[in-house]
């Protein structure tokens, strides 16, 4: 069972959003832009977290199906996507087997276990890539120990200034904070079994990837990406990447009109 919500009118330009780490369908973004651009947004909780079933040992390609089935389902057609930070590599793996129209990588996880990444990790993370490389189950379950209050206060002491003003704003606060507390509401191993997914490597043949992609990074990112998308995008055919000026990793919710109206351009002509 797939869990999911919808904003924006019925009848709008469908676009599926593949939540960042350890959230769920509750935290949406840009009500003013899907309202203002005709979107219907559509947030998936992956297996495990919210009220998707667990599915143990699932991998990118299980979750590609598991939305090819629910386009069919709901009638989306190609639906474009939104990938945003762990959920990047999901949506990667939707682009590259043909179900999403047009992609939105925003603030995405990069595949940290490249080998031209290896000596511009932090210790701490590499240990951590090398650690899922040898021993995945292992990985699981340190990754397994995390909580609602720990990934809150990972984010709050990894972020730049320019995302805490976005963070702590009251509003966000309790909706951020709810939707992790709803990913972990089946317990923690939803999350645990995407971040050994993010963290191996990731066996996705982006060469296949025939829709338009966009990656928006903000300058003032530094956990994402070690280069802010760059090479990724550099392995992504006709991918188009942005690094927007005084902008951090929150972007999908400080420039979710000018992502989503990018988005839709990228979409072919019915």
């Amino acid at each position: 069972m797939l869990g999911w919500a919808e904003w924006g009118p019925p009848g709008g330009t469908p676009v599926l959003c593949v939540p960042g780490a350890a959230t769920t369908r509750r935290l949406g973004f840009g009500a003013t832009a899907v309202a203002r651009l005709g979107v219907r947004l559509i947030s998936v909780d992956r297996p495990g977290l919210g009220a998707s079933t667990p599915a143990p040992g699932r991998t990118f390609t299980d979750f590609a199906e598991d939305m090819r089935a629910f386009a069919r389902l709901r009638g989306l057609g190609r639906p474009a996507m939104v990938g945003h930070s762990q959920g990047a590599p999901f949506a990667l793996a939707c682009a590259a087997v043909g179900v999403a129209g047009a992609l939105a990588v925003v603030s995405g996880a990069d595949e940290v276990a490249a080998p031209h990444f290896a000596g511009a990790l932090p210790a701490e993370l590499r240990g951590l890539v090398d650690l899922t490389a040898a021993d995945p189950g292992a990985a699981e379950e340190l990754f397994a120990r995390f909580s609602p209050d720990a990934m809150w206060d990972l984010v709050m002491t990894s972020s730049p200034e320019a995302d805490l003003a976005v963070y702590r704003e009251p509003g966000f606060a309790a909706a951020y904070r709810a939707a992790l507390a709803d990913a972990f509401a089946q317990g923690p191993m939803g999350y645990a079994r995407d971040t050994v997914l993010a963290m191996g490597r990731w066996g996705i043949d982006l060469r296949s990837v025939t829709a338009p992609v966009d990656l928006w990074y903000g300058e003032l990112d530094l956990t994402h990406s070690p280069d802010q998308g760059a090479a990724l995008a550099a392995r992504i055919p006709g991918a188009v990447h942005h690094r927007v000026p005084r902008a951090g990793g929150a972007l999908l919710w400080t420039h979710a009109e000018e992502i989503l109206g990018a988005l839709l351009g990228r979409l072919p002509s019915p």
